[in-house]
């Protein structure tokens, strides 16, 4: 069964935009399954928007730009399989592409057929140039359906960016991942607006349905199609993944993993934090407690869009997982270092229980011990830190 837990892979977009080719793709896909990528989860490889022709064929079908696909989109679909991974496409639900090219509006069955005659495994589905008068939940029902009648399995990422409150009903139209939220972009400001917009709906996403909160600019450095804003910083690019992680969400990547910096690389493909977010429960993160820090006006200035909690710098996040395991999750998004405070009655702790924590840090795997009633830890701005857990009945000798 497709979509048992959060799709993970590789898109074209946030770096390449629309400069993407065959040959790019194939080397992609010799990166991801030479290079670990593969080995840690990262299935599937998709091609987003400006693959296609301008126009249709006079049978209405969708035509590969034949200079950057001259082999055609079946000939890239078999080599990305020969890889052993999984291949992707885009197309959207108005009349034309966010980026002008002919899209699926009442072409849905048709195609969807010619998605699975090429060998599709992954369709991501966008929501520009969208007919006033339509529905957006048909609409979506529409090609959901178009992909089962296909007679293949195709994941269906459903890129709806929110609109109509999509995280209420996505997941009773079949959609397995659905984006809530508009497009993220290569800076901190961003990402970290996108994860605060969708702390109350986390909860909202389950095994075969995942809330998709944008791919990842982990390891671009302002360096592709969506560089906006002040670049990151490596502790940033760390704060990124492991909320993503906590989160459940998909993980795609969006840098060019043939030239990316091996720290990069080697958060990308942190066994540990790739554990979390693919853990069998796929249980949201529990907000434990925020405390608002002040921000500074010069931490201000370099701001692409507001936050939407922009005074709670301060978060502790819990995340339940199989095996009576834990996470417990700091994050300090003030730019300059601070103490975070976990009481572990606000996770559900009592001391009178007898109860407490043994605890290990999941980045430098440092084991801290049986910590009972509280947790203290200094977090450097603009950083996490995030600790595997167990209970521990002090109780017993």
């Amino acid at each position: 069964m497709i979509g048992r837990k959060p799709p993970m892979g590789w898109n074209s977009w946030n770096t390449f935009g629309s400069e993407i080719s065959e040959q790019l793709i194939f080397e992609i896909a010799d990166t991801m399954a030479e290079q670990g990528y593969q080995e840690a989860g990262y299935e599937y490889l998709v091609i987003d928007d400006c693959w296609a022709m301008k126009e249709r064929s006079p049978e209405g079908n969708l035509i590969p730009d034949t200079q950057k696909f001259p082999h055609g989109m079946k000939a890239v679909a078999d080599y990305v399989h020969s890889r052993g991974l999984k291949f992707g496409i885009y197309s959207c639900a108005g009349i034309l592409t966010c980026a002008g090219y002919p899209s699926s509006y009442d072409h849905e069955f048709q195609d969807a057929k010619q998605f699975a005659e090429w060998g599709v495994d992954f369709l991501k589905y966008d929501f520009c140039n969208f007919p006033d008068n339509a529905d957006c939940k048909n609409r979506y029902l529409i090609m959901s359906m178009a992909l089962k009648a296909s007679g293949r399995d195709i994941l269906f990422s459903a890129c709806n960016w929110g609109k109509e409150e999509s995280w209420n009903w996505m997941r009773s139209i079949g959609a397995h991942m659905y984006r809530s939220t508009g497009d993220i972009f290569d800076n901190y400001r961003s990402f970290i607006g996108i994860f605060q917009s969708q702390m109350d709906h986390f909860c909202q996403s389950a095994p075969y349905c995942f809330n998709d909160i944008d791919m990842l600019t982990v390891g671009m450095y302002n360096q592709g199609n969506v560089a906006i804003g002040k670049p990151c910083t490596d502790s940033e690019y760390r704060v990124q993944f492991s909320l993503w992680c906590l989160a459940g969400a998909p993980l795609f990547i969006g840098a060019d993993i043939r030239t990316i910096k091996p720290v990069m690389k080697e958060l990308l493909q942190n066994r540990e934090l790739i554990a979390i977010d693919q853990d069998e429960e796929c249980r949201p993160p529990y907000l434990v407690s925020k405390r608002s820090v002040s921000v500074p006006e010069e931490d201000r200035e370099h701001a692409v869009e507001p936050l939407r909690c922009v005074n709670d710098q301060l978060y502790t996040f819990m995340k339940q997982l199989s095996n009576h395991e834990f996470v417990i999750a700091y994050y300090n998004l003030f730019p300059e270092e601070q103490e975070i405070l976990c009481t572990f009655a606000d996770a559900g702790i009592l001391y009178s229980s007898g109860y407490g924590f043994s605890m290990k840090d999941i980045f430098t795997g440092e084991e801290l011990g049986n910590i009972r009633d509280y947790h203290r830890v200094t977090v450097p701005g603009h950083d996490c830190k995030l600790y595997r857990c167990r209970l521990v009945n002090f109780n017993e000798k």
